[in-house]
């Protein structure tokens, strides 16, 4: 994740998904070299405290909504390009997703891996939007107010810019 040119420097940002005219295109990364890459991402699921109590006592009228809400998460990350127009079609060589039920909600995060061209951020980010949007349709018979928040990217190592890690006043450590 590099930073965007400074503003102060008068440059402006070189927008790699347009052409000339403007137009959304995928970026050609075939002479890019294949390399070890990995993501992480995170998201969480504020529920009411009965919609926790029923996630910890096996009572969610739907059925079993983490393990539901686990496996959307990987079917997620593997159908990306699917859902992001200009996502590259890679390939998902693993992912893991881990729900953590707490007080006030559904903690998730996600890592994804890959050897390919390009980086594996939108993957690991589908992976944990889905699991929640999952979560949320599994618990709404009990609560009609669940709310996603906090996706984000947390880590990813590999490429070309290099490997980067949330610091942990960023929202990590509030969990």
């Amino acid at each position: 994740m590099s930073e965007p040119p400074s503003r102060e420097s008068g440059e402006a940002p070189r927008l790699t998904h347009v052409d000339e005219r403007g137009v959304a295109r995928m970026v050609d990364v075939s002479g890019k070299a294949v390399t070890a890459r990995e993501a992480s991402a995170r998201g969480r699921v504020l529920l009411s405290a009965d919609a926790v109590a029923a996630l910890r006592d096996g009572t969610v009228p739907k059925g079993d909504a983490l393990a539901v809400a686990r496996i959307a998460g990987l079917q997620a990350a593997k159908l990306t390009p699917t859902l992001v127009p200009l996502a590259h079609p890679i390939a998902v060589h693993g992912v893991v997703v881990e729900l953590d039920v707490a007080d006030d909600g559904v903690d998730i995060a996600a890592t994804v891996r890959t050897a390919d061209r390009t980086g594996i951020e939108m993957e690991a980010l589908t992976c944990v939007t889905v699991a929640a949007l999952a979560l949320v349709d599994m618990v709404k018979a009990v609560d009609k107010h669940a709310r996603i928040t906090d996706v984000r990217v947390t880590a990813k190592s590999g490429g070309r810019s290099g490997d980067w890690r949330e610091e942990a006043d960023a929202g990590e450590g509030a969990w």
